[in-house]
């Protein structure tokens, strides 16, 4: 084990689950811990558990009212047409469920104290799945996310005197929520790879660039050499430039082939590739959680993540306590019907052919000419 490499996670979030027929109404953070303790990987003295952060403390970004909102919901249970229309409360995409403050203000309370022991040196990395949130707005949810807690990690940052972060996603969707919060600040960089033409407004308008932002919107169908590729030549250079002081990555695992809500193609070979490349700039690392709706998928991958970050060897095969884990899953998707026998028995997924297609090669030129100028 690394030394001074922590897991916060949560109990909270093996009986909390979103409205049935939502895509979040799945385990991932529990079945991540029950994974890595099946593998002997997450040992009592580097897990912590998540405090759940007050009303006070998330206004530090969302605007007092709306969290009184939410948390009204949770008291009511329902979402009356004010919650609806004014907060986005209580709509399909982010329903009234039995823990809608708590769950959240847990996954917030865990990134703002990754913050604050990161800021007081007191870890080299920390991993807190439940977070990366990304969507959240000051006053309304959005995207399943009700509290955005990687700009509440970045503000407790800030509070604390650091100066220079950089905040890189690599979920299928872009990172709204965090680009708007801080687009007009220098001391943040946020970099983005995600699907182009997906939820929330890529499709809808050019992707903004500006010297604290790069948005890299992959193709559909973007595989492992074409994003290994652009993560390289685009993203790695522009963060080693930057000079950061603490790297935040945001893991939404929703750009892997496995799932159902994009059209990338990565194996989470591709993802865990690219946390060992951000690990190797040396920065103090806060590593999040974010998008994936296949329960499978998301616990091989995270738990990856967080072998990674870690210092532990992957096994070829997994031990009969892990796999047993997996086959306890169910999924209510067609794909959850007959699932892959790799689903159970392996963390890794199958490497693809490498293959670049010409439009990769027309983004990264486009890209690179528009740093140049």
């Amino acid at each position: 084990m690394r030394p001074r490499t922590y897991f916060i996670g949560s109990e909270i979030y093996r009986n909390s689950r979103y409205a049935n027929r939502h895509p979040l109404a799945i385990p991932r953070v529990s079945t991540v811990i029950d994974l890595a303790r099946a593998l002997h990987w997450l040992p009592d003295g580097v897990y912590l558990d998540s405090p759940v952060a007050t009303p006070e403390e998330l206004t530090r970004f969302h605007d007092p009212d709306y969290v009184d909102a939410v948390q009204r919901a949770e008291r009511e249970q329902k979402a009356d047409p004010e919650l609806r229309e004014r907060y986005n409360i209580g709509r399909l995409e982010n329903p009234v469920f039995g823990e809608i403050f708590r769950r959240p203000a847990t996954a917030a309370g865990a990134s703002m104290l990754a913050a604050e022991m990161i800021a007081a040196g007191e870890a080299d990395r920390i991993y807190t799945p439940a977070g990366g949130t990304h969507h959240g707005q000051p006053d309304r949810a959005s995207g399943f996310c009700y509290f955005n807690d990687p700009v509440l990690c970045i503000l407790s940052l800030k509070d604390r005197g650091v100066r220079r972060i950089a905040y890189v996603d690599l979920d299928a969707h872009h990172c709204d929520g965090v680009e708007d919060a801080t687009w007009d600040d220098p001391g943040v960089l946020t970099v983005s790879t995600h699907e182009h033409g997906r939820w929330p407004h890529d499709a809808a308008q050019p992707q903004r660039q500006s010297e604290s932002v790069l948005n890299i919107g992959l193709p559909r169908g973007t595989g492992d050499a074409e994003f290994r590729l652009l993560f390289e030549r685009l993203a790695l250079p522009r963060l080693k430039s930057f000079s950061a002081e603490v790297l935040i990555l945001q893991c939404g695992a929703d750009a892997l082939a496995d799932d159902p809500l994009s059209k990338l193609s990565l194996s989470n070979r591709a993802l865990w590739r690219a946390v060992r490349q951000l690990d190797r700039l040396g920065l103090p690392m806060i590593v999040l959680g974010g998008g994936g709706y296949n329960p499978w998928s998301v616990a091989r991958c995270w738990t990856g993540v967080w072998g990674a970050i870690a210092g532990f060897a992957r096994p070829n095969r997994l031990p009969q306590g892990a796999e047993e884990v997996l086959r306890a899953l169910s999924w209510k998707r067609a794909a959850g019907r007959n699932p892959p026998q790799h689903w159970f028995t392996t963390l890794a997924d199958a490497e693809p052919e490498p293959h670049i297609r010409p439009e990769v090669l027309a983004l990264l030129e486009r890209l690179d000419d528009a740093a140049v100028a």
